[in-house]
């Protein structure tokens, strides 16, 4: 069974063409297949036009969100309820090419655990979004460790077992084949075709390096600290209370040897400071240390909530 996972918002205009393309290729093919459309709060008639291709067609299954929840939170759903051995998401604006899929399966078969998507000839704007991207994939690989191309590139194929237990947050969507690689999957990449977007418009700016910038942030603390944040908070106390001990050192000589009164000099209040600063991070760090422990102990919570689904089964 293959999988193809497709989150939605406000593509009422792609959505048609996009799933009659998908039909072709998969019944081409010869495979069982389904695709899994994750309607993520769209309110411009996304949802009834889902409803019908459901009805029409039972290979088609529908997830609606109670509001907008992001991507990545559409992309875990699909996931989730997922059957196929092979999970295949793709964007839902057609900019991805369905004539891809067969291409992403046969190099699976070559034992590669993620295939990845690169769009080598973008078609995007360039300044807007290519640029952009580009610098944000060279930051990504060279922090990460993982070398791709096009870490944005929604088009990808991940054996089951590689992403099962994997839960995504935030908008680290992107960052999905850096947490397969974290569980020892092989990871490569194709050249794939993209077309320019011929309804709607991008919900992505420039704003998106900063964002990224920050979920990287996330992802190399998640990399090195997940599970012990205390060497993190605990060395900057560490630091802090040096340095502490140093303005404290500073400010005895020159009371001592310079006689120059404690009050006439800033030093007294950079031990203080210091002193409070490592003391507050030693605390954090304990406080991380226990809300690690609670996440690893308890239940894992959905980052989503369900209005409704379509052909999927009901718990």
């Amino acid at each position: 069974m293959i999988s193809i996972t497709i989150p939605i918002y406000n593509e009422h205009g792609a959505i048609e063409a996009l799933f009659a393309k998908i039909k072709e290729v998969m019944d081409r093919l010869g495979r069982p297949w389904e695709v899994i459309f994750v309607n993520d709060g769209s309110t411009d008639g996304s949802a009834a036009l889902l409803n019908q291709i459901a009805a029409a067609n039972p290979e088609a299954k529908v997830i609606h969100f109670r509001r907008n929840f992001g991507q990545t939170a559409a992309m875990m759903a699909g996931f989730d309820h997922a059957t196929g051995e092979v999970i295949i998401p793709m964007d839902g604006d057609y900019q991805n090419d369905p004539e891809d899929i067969p291409k992403m399966l046969a190099k699976l078969e070559e034992g590669y655990d993620v295939i990845s998507g690169w769009r080598r000839d973008r078609q995007d704007n360039a300044i807007q979004r290519n640029f952009p991207s580009m610098l944000a994939n060279r930051l990504i690989s060279w922090i990460s460790g993982v070398q791709l191309h096009d870490f944005g590139c929604s088009l990808k194929a991940y054996r089951r077992e590689v992403v099962e237990g994997v839960r995504l947050y935030g908008e680290m969507h992107r960052f999905l084949p850096i947490y397969t690689r974290w569980h020892g999957a092989r990871i490569t990449e194709i050249p794939v075709n993209h077309f320019a977007r011929r309804t709607g418009k991008s919900k992505y700016g420039l704003e998106r390096v900063i964002k990224v910038i920050l979920d990287l942030m996330v992802v190399k603390f998640l990399d090195r600290h997940q599970q012990k944040p205390m060497y993190v908070f605990g060395m900057c106390g560490v630091l802090s209370l040096f340095a502490a001990l140093g303005f404290g050192l500073w400010a005895l000589g020159l009371l001592i040897f310079a006689h120059k009164p404690l009050i006439t000099t800033p030093v007294p209040s950079f031990c203080l400071l210091s002193f409070m600063a490592g003391g507050l991070c030693i605390l954090m760090g304990l406080l991380a240390e226990m809300i690690t422990r609670t996440f690893y102990e308890s239940q894992g919570k959905s980052i989503y909530l369900v209005k409704e689904t379509k052909n999927l089964p009901t718990n």
